[in-house]
């Protein structure tokens, strides 16, 4: 492989990861969407930012933004370091997508359909998180934080996080966040579906990148094609 190879390789290879990332945003933002949409319960985040909304205006997606910048501040101030690039485009990605997709969903009447929509957004949410790390372009801001916290304090990061989800909870029920059988499904749901849609993602990531730079092959060819199923790719968004 000569100079010019090895460039377009590395481009490609870069264009890959970027895109796989953006789009595990957007899907990320459509699961919340739909857990929000629900209306029984949204995640201790979702639960602050709505919290907000309702004291203060704004939109929901605009105040995730607001308090993205807020967090990356202060991982900053602990680490003394700027982080990657991808904690930029998630914070900003994710709560500009959240707003749309609030403007185009509808709550259900029943109950069941409730229950099936915030169902749906915890799986897809799942499914997101896990493209969007896979190709590591970076962690978002709060996880960024939670990284920070731990290396400072020394604590377990389980500890860590549910310290700061239980904070975060606390704060946004108070100031009138939707908590409800939602917030608990997820609060003790998500670790079992990331756990299971991360590996997936992450292989098929692998794959994807590998098919998409070796010998300028295109993804859809080969034996690896767009109706490939391995229990994630239909899902991609």
């Amino acid at each position: 492989m000569n100079i010019e190879e090895h460039r377009n390789w590395r481009t490609k290879k870069l264009g890959l990861r970027w895109g796989i990332f953006m789009l595990g945003l957007v899907i990320m933002s459509f699961g919340i969407a739909l857990m929000i949409t629900a209306d029984l319960g949204s995640a201790p985040w979702d639960v602050l930012h709505i919290g907000l909304t309702l004291q203060l205006g704004l939109t929901i997606g605009t105040w995730s933004i607001i308090m993205g910048f807020v967090i990356i501040g202060v991982t900053i101030l602990l680490t003394k370091e700027w982080p990657q690039i991808g904690a930029f485009v998630n914070m900003v990605l994710v709560g500009v997508f959240i707003d749309i997709f609030l403007f185009l969903l509808i709550t259900p009447n029943s109950f069941i359909g409730k229950l099936i929509m915030l169902l749906s957004g915890i799986v897809i949410i799942g499914y997101g998180i896990g493209l969007y790390i896979a190709p590591k372009c970076g962690a978002g801001p709060r996880d960024s934080l939670m990284l920070a916290i731990t290396e400072k304090t020394k604590l377990k990061v389980q500890w860590v996080r549910s310290a700061m989800e239980v904070v975060v909870l606390s704060t946004g029920w108070l100031l009138g966040g939707p908590v409800f059988i939602g917030t608990l499904i997820f609060c003790f749901g998500i670790g079992s579906v990331v756990g299971i849609t991360l590996p997936q993602c992450q292989r098929l990531v692998d794959r994807l990148i590998e098919r998409g730079v070796n010998n300028n092959e295109d993804i859809n060819k080969g034996t690896l094609r767009v109706n490939h199923h391995d229990g994630v790719s239909k899902e991609i968004r």
